[in-house]
């Protein structure tokens, strides 16, 4: 239960209780990116006046990321022929992995893994390995157990013999039709300043009166489902809208970091998720997701694109961005469709991803937990060569949903944000899981007998 929640409605009874909670159920509640960040120190601040900024450390770190896919600004798109997935009927609206089927992928040694991404990707699997094996895969493909003879090997194994490791250790999965689709996201870098300036936009930390309500906690048939709203007099209603929020709403309820310069580069900043401020001195400033206000997400493009708002060639981020800027009055009110409102916090160090880690340019993807375990290395055969190659799950997005859809971390600056705004490609994944697993998820007599994945010869 959420704090504050028993005081104010604990009076009422569980019919009541319920009608209310569902009454204010909208939905959304995820935000377009959405790991956890560094320890919440947000209650230390409630006593800030919201118009002062919360004074923060900020750093000259640049926030580069080693190019290991050789991407380029502009961006500079090679075309690739991906490998043709085995053809499969899929299962309609499968609830994991496990439910969409498996099937055995290609031998890990016959991909196009080169020694950068292997080794990149041997170093965010080292590092995901003490939650691989410690979290509840709800994928139903694997066991935390099933991941620990990999890790045990990781912790012995010189990053030089990466793709030696991955091909030992693991074997290649399909899930389902192994259809993959694949966007971008990337750490923004927007002008700010820690003092309010004429026309700068507040950049918020979470509010003081927005609860989070785990449903599941009043009724085991709404277990999973979770709101976000705010108490009034005994009711709890549905927290601020964006508009309501961009014309005052918080007064007196959240603490202000920082502000940014561009409402609308601010705007794009909420749907990353995380980001970097450049302050006027030259220093940096990181911000991450904190909570969002528990309404639903809305993709401006696709409302732009409909309304022919967007010339052919515009659909990429950079073409919406320009044309808001080039319509302040209309693109503000279509900003404002979308409902969803990002809180952030200062972060220390490098943006991290839904397991708490560290995530890594040109390495790290965002998948849907119930598809893909957190942590696992994922080979993706695309359309597109920069995104084609080995990737390691560490992320979770609202909008990246089902079997083979993710989400590639390109890092932070001018390259980045021009690979990951027009990037959209299609192709075939694969899952690298610990040897053995595909075997005993189709109860084949080896894997009856299964006691734990072993290197391969």
């Amino acid at each position: 239960m959420a704090r504050g929640m028993g005081g104010r409605l604990g009076g009422l009874g569980l019919p009541m209780l319920m009608a209310t909670l569902l009454s204010a159920c909208v939905g959304g509640v995820e935000p377009p990116r959405s790991g956890p960040t560094p320890v919440d120190r947000t209650d230390d601040r409630l006593d800030i006046r919201p118009s002062e900024p919360v004074r923060v450390h900020p750093s000259r770190d640049t926030g580069a990321s080693p190019n290991i896919r050789g991407i380029q600004s502009p961006a500079r798109i090679v075309g690739a022929v991906p490998m043709l997935a085995s053809p499969v009927v899929p299962a309609v609206e499968p609830a994991n992995a496990a439910a969409a089927g498996v099937i055995p992928g290609p031998p890990i040694a016959s991909l196009p893994i080169d020694d950068a991404q292997a080794q990149a990707a041997f170093a965010a699997f080292v590092t995901s390995c003490p939650s691989l094996v410690r979290r509840n895969d709800t994928s139903g493909l694997t066991r935390g157990a099933d991941w620990q003879p990999a890790c045990t090997a990781a912790a012995s194994t010189d990053r030089r013999n990466a793709r030696t490791f991955f091909a030992q250790w693991f074997e290649a999965a399909q899930i389902g039709d192994g259809k993959a689709f694949a966007t971008g996201y990337y750490e923004p870098e927007i002008a700010g300043s820690l003092e309010r300036r004429d026309g700068y936009a507040p950049i918020y930390a979470r509010p003081n009166d927005l609860i989070d309500v785990d449903l599941g906690a009043f009724s085991t048939s709404l277990k999973g489902k979770k709101i976000r709203g705010r108490v009034d007099r005994s009711n709890l209603v549905p927290y601020y809208d964006r508009t309501a929020i961009e014309q005052g709403a918080l007064s007196g309820k959240a603490p202000i970091l920082a502000w940014a310069r561009d409402p609308v580069e601010l705007f794009f900043l909420q749907i990353q998720g995380s980001g970097r401020l450049r302050l006027p001195d030259g220093e940096i400033l990181r911000i991450g997701y904190a909570t969002q206000n528990g309404r639903d997400y809305t993709g401006i493009g696709a409302l732009m694109k409909s309304r022919g708002l967007l010339q052919p060639g515009q659909t990429s981020m950079q073409g919406i961005v320009a044309w808001l800027h080039a319509h302040p009055a209309e693109g503000q009110a279509i900003m404002r469709e979308n409902k969803s409102f990002v809180f952030f916090r200062e972060l220390e160090g490098a943006p991290l991803g839904a397991l708490g880690l560290p995530v890594t340019g040109q390495v790290s993807a965002a998948a849907d937990v119930k598809f893909v375990p957190l942590g696992a290395p994922v080979f993706l055969s695309l359309d597109r060569q920069d995104a084609s190659g080995l990737w390691i799950a560490q992320d979770t997005g609202g909008a990246i949903k089902g079997s083979n859809r993710f989400d590639t971390f390109w890092g932070a600056g001018a390259a980045a944000e021009a690979t990951a705004g027009g990037m959209a490609g299609r192709g075939t994944a694969y899952l690298l899981l610990p040897i053995g697993t595909v075997a005993r998820l189709n109860g084949q007599a080896n894997g009856a007998r299964y006691g734990g994945p072993s290197a391969q010869p």
